[in-house]
């Protein structure tokens, strides 16, 4: 209706839109040969090593893909899946441009007997084995892959499809492998680096220093310029790198059912009550009514607090409610019982766990559940006793409170315990599991009775007459804020609009902030015809309508100091604070740091790191600070260094003593360890193919 009202409202610019289209579509082809003429490249999905991909060639990669997926888990494909889908036939597109190059260069390749291999032969792929595993013996069963293939050429050609690009991806990958493993057995430490990294283990060092931190200096006190950001920005472009980004601001207009649609909804669920007292088939007549799926036949376990509570009330034949869960409501036609074939009960426990291994461990777990157990024989309170003690903490917040539980549902001497008590209170004995001692009370005898309920729940969702009227608002708020002035005005009309604001969205987002499929926003904002402070049209996303307008872009070509303010401003206030602090305590003439630090007056810290290696040490006020802990390991003992600035403030440093690491003769494990930091290598070289291959990602202007 909110459609239909805005088309009439608009009358005359609907018949010039429909005008347009129609010549659109008689000469489109020569238009769109027109825009091609004059540079546009609206077809173009990205280019990857001066290969361009194209839009068509893209989408119908991409449509095998899903394809092929849907035909092998029996279901479309997910809005999430097709994401994922789309990622894995662009990094195809990578593998084919960017590295098959590289490939080939090097002359690696995987030969037709390796890939027989890799399939049935005597080194079975990883891929394969987790394929055809038996899920009886969970055993590969390589038999299987040879009767598979025997096969092969009776199956639906999309299978056949889906088997030779699993094939191409086994190639793939291996060649993937080898080309990585040329860089990881490329790697090799020296002695002097493995001695290195020896030494900054093992040496030791206590050291005093006097620190004043950055955060003792009022922010206010320090003024940042523009100018000395842009400074900045220029001596460490390398640092901060431009990306495409958009940052708006947006109000939120909620869909939310109204007074009215409440009344609408009692009133159908009163009929829908007259209609379940005399219905000849009623369990039918509310599976075909109910907005959720309900069972015919409940345990205690399966039914809600609330219903537990009521259904003891319940007389046979009669119907009752509404009841409220949530936004859903329920009535229910009660039909009598009957005995079940098992058990439900209701319980609660306090456990102890075996903390680490061997006997000792498990008795004294077993001497703290026996002396809790003696607690509660004696009359302490079970729930204050669980809360404090119990090592299960989800149960241990209701005072060991488990539910509503049916046999079979815990582990065997726990189930075994509580299902051989015929009454409720607690069992006068330890139970071991796996998971350590219980002490259990049963709160609810066990029963076997199942209850017969026909349930009808009605969700309150927002009337149609309801979601035009919010419509009708949002899309009024677009119309009056075309500019940001407006925009902020229009908000200071409605007391109930809250302006929320959205840094730096990536051109791939499809969320914003925590507003969920959010990805026809994204696009409006990167839009070329979208400008700085304009106003979009509404839309809609989850149960909301949203109106945004642009505040700011930035461009991956031409970094701006407005990309980057926050954090250039702290890097920039705290170098004007180091020189600041430094400036006073260079003029300060005294013996001791204690003396100076006296002088230099508030801020100023003296401390102490005792016994520290120059890998792993840590300063108790600074942090982590390897400039500080450099110089403070490069003084001899009883030496001061001169003021210098650190990560996180300025210092003074003095070594009070050393201790060298003992000489030994062999490195092999420190080696061993820099060594293993080689797995490295498979993200490094991924970026640096990236990188060479020049990519050109635009995917985010077509999905």
């Amino acid at each position: 209706m909110a459609l239909i009202n805005k088309i009439r409202e608009r009358s005359g610019v609907a018949v010039l839109v429909i005008a347009v289209s129609l010549i659109l579509f008689i000469v489109g082809g020569d238009l769109l040969g027109a825009r091609s003429m004059f540079g546009g490249n609206s077809q173009t999905v990205g280019e990857i090593a001066g290969e361009t991909i194209d839009y068509k060639d893209f989408q119908l990669k991409l449509d095998q893909a899903r394809q092929a997926f849907e035909a092998q888990s029996g279901r479309p494909a997910s809005e999430a899946e097709q994401q994922s889908l789309r990622e894995q036939v662009w990094n195809q597109y990578i593998v084919d441009y960017a590295y098959k190059t590289e490939y080939d260069e090097l002359g690696l390749k995987v030969s037709n007997d390796e890939l027989v291999d890799m399939v049935q032969g005597n080194n079975v792929s990883p891929a394969i084995q987790q394929s055809f595993t038996n899920p009886q013996t969970g055993v590969f069963d390589k038999t299987s892959v040879i009767s598979y293939l025997k096969n092969l050429k009776n199956l639906p050609p999309a299978q056949q499809v889906a088997w030779q690009n699993f094939e191409k991806s086994l190639a793939q990958d291996r060649v993937r492998q080898k080309y990585e493993n040329l860089f990881r057995v490329g790697t090799y430490v020296t002695r002097a680096e493995a001695e290195k990294e020896y030494q900054a283990q093992t040496a030791k060092a206590t050291l005093k220093y006097l620190f004043v931190p950055f955060y003792s200096v009022v922010d206010t006190t320090v003024k940042v310029t523009d100018t000395q950001l842009e400074d900045y920005l220029a001596k460490h472009k390398d640092e901060y790198k431009g990306f495409d980004s958009r940052t708006i601001q947006y109000v939120s207009f909620p869909v939310v059912p109204t007074k009215d649609d409440s009344t609408e909804l009692y009133n159908r669920i009163k009929e829908l009550a007259r209609g379940l007292a005399t219905a000849p088939n009623d369990s039918t007549y509310a599976r075909i009514n109910s907005d959720v799926p309900t069972k015919l036949y409940w345990s205690l376990s399966e039914m809600t607090d609330q219903l537990k509570g009521a259904v003891k009330t319940f007389i046979p034949g009669s119907v009752n409610g509404p009841y409220r869960e949530g936004n859903t409501y329920f009535i229910y036609k009660y039909g009598g019982t009957k005995l079940d074939t098992a058990y439900t009960v209701k319980a609660s426990h306090i456990l102890i766990r075996t903390q680490g291994t061997g006997d000792s461990a498990k008795v004294a777990a077993r001497t703290k559940a026996a002396d809790l157990l003696k607690q509660l024989q004696g009359g302490a309170n079970f729930e204050q006793l669980a809360a404090a003690n119990s090592q299960d903490p989800a149960s241990a917040q209701r005072g060991g409170d488990l539910g509503y539980f049916r046999q079979g549902g815990m582990v065997k001497p726990f189930n075994d315990a509580v299902f051989a008590m015929s009454g409720t209170g607690l069992i006068g004995r330890l139970v071991e599991s796996e998971f350590g001692f219980h002490i259990i009370k049963v709160t609810e005898a066990k029963t076997n009775v199942l209850y017969k309920i026909s349930a009808i729940g009605k969700t309150m969702t927002p009337s149609q007459a309801t979601r035009d009227a919010i419509y009708a608002k949002a899309d009024q708020f677009s119309i009056e804020s075309k500019s940001k002035a407006e925009f902020d005005e229009s908000v200071k009309k409605d007391k109930g609009l809250i302006v929320q604001t959205a840094n730096r969205i990536p051109e791939s987002a499809t969320n914003i902030n925590t507003m969920q499929n959010a990805r026809e926003i994204v696009r409006w904002a990167f839009n070329d015809d979208t400008k700085e402070n304009q106003a979009s049209p509404v839309f809609e996303t989850d149960d909301q309508y949203v109106v945004a307008i642009l505040t700011g872009k930035s461009d991956k070509d031409s970094p701006t100091i407005n990309d980057f303010r926050d954090e250039l401003t702290l890097k920039v206030r705290n170098q004007l604070k180091a020189e600041q602090i430094t400036k006073k305590l260079s003029s300060i003439q005294a013996p001791t740091l204690e003396a100076i630090a006296q002088k230099y007056g508030a801020g100023a810290l003296v401390e102490n790191a005792n016994d520290i290696s120059l890998a792993t040490g840590f300063l108790t006020s600074a942090g982590l600070d390897p400039i500080a802990l450099g110089r403070g390991f490069g003084l001899k003992p009883g030496k001061k260094s001169k003021v210098f600035t650190g990560e996180n403030g300025v210092f003074i440093m003095e070594q009070v003593s050393s201790t060298p690491a003992p000489a030994i003769g062999d490195y092999s494990m420190y080696k061993a360890n820099l060594q293993s930091k080689s797995f490295q290598a498979s993200f490094l070289v991924n970026e640096a193919v990236r990188e060479n291959a020049k990519v050109v990602d635009n995917r985010a202007k077509f999905f």
